[in-house]
């Protein structure tokens, strides 16, 4: 397993790990297998997306910033409750197919590490998977 650590610089943020993925797998030497993108925090999530245009990230954390509001009366005491539903939806790990030693992904896709809770650093747990 590789740890790669991202820093966050604002509340809300999607930072694409594309190409840091892809050279943890090239390190890791695997041709054929997966690579399973995991990061352990309980208010950030990994997910895969374009990455083409940097508006698309945008527009995701406007929309996902209205679906879950920051304020809505939650409970929990620490007060980031809309942080923890986020992650919850966009989910903690993507497992991707690897082949020629490198991501399988689509012309405009992707890795991104979302950030809920932020400004933090965060962790992103890599295990490739193969021959």
């Amino acid at each position: 397993m590789t740890t790669l650590t991202v820093n966050s610089h604002q509340p809300v943020e999607m930072i694409e790990i594309t190409s840091e993925i892809r050279n943890i797998i090239r390190s890791a030497g695997v041709t054929a297998g997966i690579a399973v993108i995991c990061t352990p925090h309980t208010t950030a999530a990994i997910t895969i997306n374009e990455k083409a245009d940097p508006d698309v990230a945008r527009d995701m954390t406007m929309a996902i910033n209205k679906i879950v509001p920051f304020e809505d009366h939650y409970r929990h005491l620490e007060g980031n409750s809309a942080a923890h539903l986020k992650s919850s939806l966009f989910g903690a790990s993507e497992t991707v197919i690897v082949d020629h030693n490198d991501l399988v992904l689509g012309t405009w896709q992707g890795l991104y590490f979302c950030e809920f809770d932020g400004p933090r650093q965060r962790q992103v747990h890599v295990q490739v998977i193969g021959t």
